[in-house]
């Protein structure tokens, strides 16, 4: 494919519009599933190879990250995480295009954030048919076990992703959301500084 071809597939890509998998072959010297699978077998006390082979699966990686075995991504190098993230096991990054998190966010076990999905009508989805959009993770955000963020998804400053929850649309700042497609359940405030999840928990000593 001649680089000009492959211009044209990205723009397309950065529009959300439809492309094969033909189309976007040219990128698949960016994946680092090798390297992905290595981080998985790696021993979790041999902390100085799974930060080394972190920082050269991903776009970008803070400061005191810790994400458990095992992970996957279709790139890794798409996805740019900040410092004091918290990862735990089975969270799939779907990482056709950028995935940004932010400082200080908490993600339990089994999240999935995908940037990509596929057209409804099946003569669109000949060679893998699919559209891309970028997933941001705000500051200090906590992602809930079971989680789904579907493509082109937002998540403001502070909020709260209830458990199974699926993120179909942006979700605002300092607010908790939950369910199937999660919406605002309500905001957070300073009654919660003094209770464990919500108005009705008793104070934490």
């Amino acid at each position: 494919m001649l680089e000009s071809d492959e211009q044209a597939v990205l723009d397309r890509i950065r529009q959300g519009l439809v492309y094969t998998e033909t189309e976007a072959a040219f990128q698949a010297p960016r994946r680092r599933t090798d390297l992905v699978f290595a981080y998985n077998h790696t021993p979790p006390g041999d902390i100085d190879t799974r930060r080394s082979l972190l920082v050269a699966i991903l776009g970008s990686v803070g400061e005191r990250t810790i994400l458990n075995a095992p992970f996957s991504a279709g790139f890794g190098s798409n996805v740019h995480i900040g410092d004091d993230f918290f990862g735990n096991v089975n969270l799939a990054f779907v990482d056709d295009v950028e995935i940004r998190i932010g400082d200080g966010v908490m993600i339990a076990p089994n999240v999935t954030l995908t940037t990509t999905g596929h057209p409804v009508h099946p003569a669109r989805r000949a060679d893998f048919g699919r559209f891309s959009e970028p997933i941001v993770i705000e500051d200090k955000v906590w992602i809930g076990s079971n989680v789904v963020v579907l493509p082109g998804v937002r998540i403001g400053y502070g909020s709260v992703i209830g458990a199974g929850s699926v993120v179909s649309r942006d979700i605002p700042p300092m607010v908790v959301a939950v369910g199937t497609p999660c919406r605002v359940l309500r905001a957070i405030t300073d009654a919660d500084l003094t209770t464990r999840t919500g108005a009705t928990d008793p104070p934490i000593d």
